[in-house]
């Protein structure tokens, strides 16, 4: 049973597969209608719980199609519509949803949380989101650097902003697929001191991205901050703006990421959200192919 809960938890050789794979499922499926089932049905017969602690748009659509992609069918949870953690214990609610389903992808607030639905699940957990990592979401970055510049091994990266979950799961990444990562940004919103090691901090954004392949933000304002930071981080993060002039320092085919959604014209502008170095929604799209091979790596099919 292969649970993905952070990417420097899974083996390098699996990664790699999974990120093959998910380009070539998706090429497989080069212009088909997005309901048409893929050829092999690898989940067919298989029930796939999908628990929402957090919103989405991009996790829950991607996780829903991508199942039903591949034959399966889902279960789509709110918080509210569950007793996890409050009524029941996770543990409890692990062991009751294993006699139920599949495989379970959970969208939550505390790695905790995540942790023990894995330790007492008895099919696989997949990490959807947590306040500490996004790993789905720098598989399908992987996938889309890949796609329009080839390996992804030795490339610079350049994170602009706030070191936050997103970012957790990109210094992972740099270890596992064998990146250069360079965080800018404030010294208040430097990544934990966990990541220390993974990557290089150079505060002044124009001199970070130099040479840089990808140049990559988020939002300054996650949704699990309260209301009161808004001002403040944005006070603190203005200067990391990714911006025409900010790009113009980077390769002149350096790529721009945003996992979205954004808060145009804050963390980047518009200019840059719609110009020629953006995939933003390349990257967007991937999360179904990226996901769909994460699902299949965790059950063996």
């Amino acid at each position: 049973m292969n649970h993905f809960l952070d990417i420097h938890k899974t083996p390098k050789p699996d990664l790699r597969h999974i990120v093959d794979h998910a380009r070539a499922m998706k090429q497989a499926r080069d212009g088909q209608p997005k309901g048409t089932p893929d050829a092999d049905q690898p989940l067919a017969d298989r029930m796939v719980a999908l628990i929402f602690e957090k919103p989405s748009t991009r996790t829950r659509v991607s996780f829903d199609l991508g199942v039903r992609q591949m034959g399966g069918q889902t279960m789509v949870l709110s918080g509210t519509d569950m007793q996890l953690g409050h009524g029941e214990t996770i543990a409890d609610t692990a062991r009751v949803m294993s006699r139920y389903v599949d495989l379970i992808m959970i969208r939550t607030f505390e790695e905790a949380t995540l942790l023990e639905m894995a330790e007492h699940a008895d099919v696989p957990v997949i990490n959807g989101l947590t306040n500490r990592s996004h790993p789905c979401q720098i598989m399908a970055d992987v996938m889309t650097f890949e796609e329009h510049r080839g390996p992804i091994q030795g490339a610079k990266v350049v994170w602009s902003g706030d070191g936050n979950n997103t970012f957790a799961s990109f210094a992972h990444a740099a270890q596992q697929f064998d990146f250069d990562l360079t965080f800018t940004g404030p010294e208040p919103l430097d990544p934990e001191p966990a990541l220390d090691g993974l990557y290089r901090t150079v505060r002044d954004p124009a001199e970070a991205v130099q040479g840089a392949d990808l140049v990559v933000t988020d939002t300054w304002v996650s949704m699990h901050d309260p209301v009161s930071a808004r001002e403040r981080r944005h006070n603190q993060l203005r200067g990391y703006q990714v911006n025409a002039e900010l790009m113009a320092q980077a390769k002149d085919d350096a790529l721009f990421m945003h996992c979205l959604p954004a808060h145009r014209d804050e963390e980047a502008t518009s200019e840059v959200m719609d110009g020629p170095h953006s995939v933003v929604f390349d990257e967007a799209e991937n999360r179904l192919h990226a996901q769909k091979a994460i699902m299949r790596w965790s059950l063996g099919t």
